[in-house]
């Protein structure tokens, strides 16, 4: 289940923690979902990567960030970084990173959308982004929380043609559409201090994980909350990286 083997431009495709503590991050993640990790060398003076497998499948990746608040980077793929790295500028974001060759894997940018969201860009050589999704333990969902959406979804829209569904009852959420299928969602949130995409990720036993959190020395941010899919939470790590989990039925 949630196994792939490439991604569809627009889609989102990989997860990466920049954290303060890899070594505790490691713990606390292997704790909650099982996660198993190796370590590349990065070069002189640099932090080694790690990359996150579940069931040995890689499920995204984490290092440590220097002087960075830890947060989750959230990836999309498309079929040309340059290509969208240049549109998003043209739609008023601003290329925080210009496209450059990861290591023969891929090419990568990062964007900070008008709203001032982070959003990384992946176009695909060697390495997919995440080989399993949408299952206890893999990435299941992204969410952009920010005051905005209609800003968000003329920007989106333009950048990678998602579609957009506002869910009745919900206060303005949005469902996120692209190629036909649901790909994630925008959160409305006026107090938001900074509008980010958080991503969620599948968890077995949402109760269960609850009740352990303060134990691993995170943090329950909100919740659970009832959705149509199942019920989900917002939690923080152990070195504040906020993060969700979901439970209940994953679009495979």
């Amino acid at each position: 289940m949630g196994e792939r083997t490439s991604y569809d431009p627009g889609t989102f495709s990989y997860a990466e923690l920049a954290t303060s503590d890899a070594e505790a991050a490691q713990a606390f993640y292997t704790a909650v979902f099982g996660w198993t990790y190796d370590s590349i060398p990065m070069g002189d003076d640099m932090p080694p990567y790690h990359p996150i497998y579940l069931d040995g499948k890689q499920a995204g990746a984490l290092f440590e960030a220097g002087d960075q608040p830890p947060h989750w980077n959230s990836y999309v793929t498309v079929a040309s970084v340059a290509d969208a790295s240049g549109k998003a500028a043209g739609l008023g974001a601003t290329v925080v990173m210009e496209p450059f060759d990861v290591m023969g894997l891929g090419d990568m940018a990062v964007i900070s959308d008008p709203s001032g969201a982070f959003l990384s860009l992946w176009q695909a050589k060697q390495h997919i982004g995440s080989e399993v999704v949408n299952r206890p333990g893999a990435l299941a969902w992204n969410d952009l929380i920010t005051p905005d959406p209609e800003a968000a979804e003329r920007f989106y829209g333009g950048l990678f043609g998602w579609t957009f569904q506002e869910m009745p009852g919900s206060g303005g959420y949005r469902v996120i559409t692209n190629g036909g299928r649901s790909n994630g969602g925008i959160f409305p949130k006026e107090d938001v201090p900074v509008p980010a995409w958080l991503p969620y990720f599948g968890i077995e036993d949402l109760d269960r994980m609850i009740a352990e959190l303060d134990g691993l020395g995170g943090k329950l941010l909100n919740g659970p909350v009832e959705v149509p899919a199942g019920r989900f939470a917002v939690c923080a790590d152990p070195q504040g990286a906020m993060f969700a989990v979901l439970t209940g039925d994953y679009d495979d």
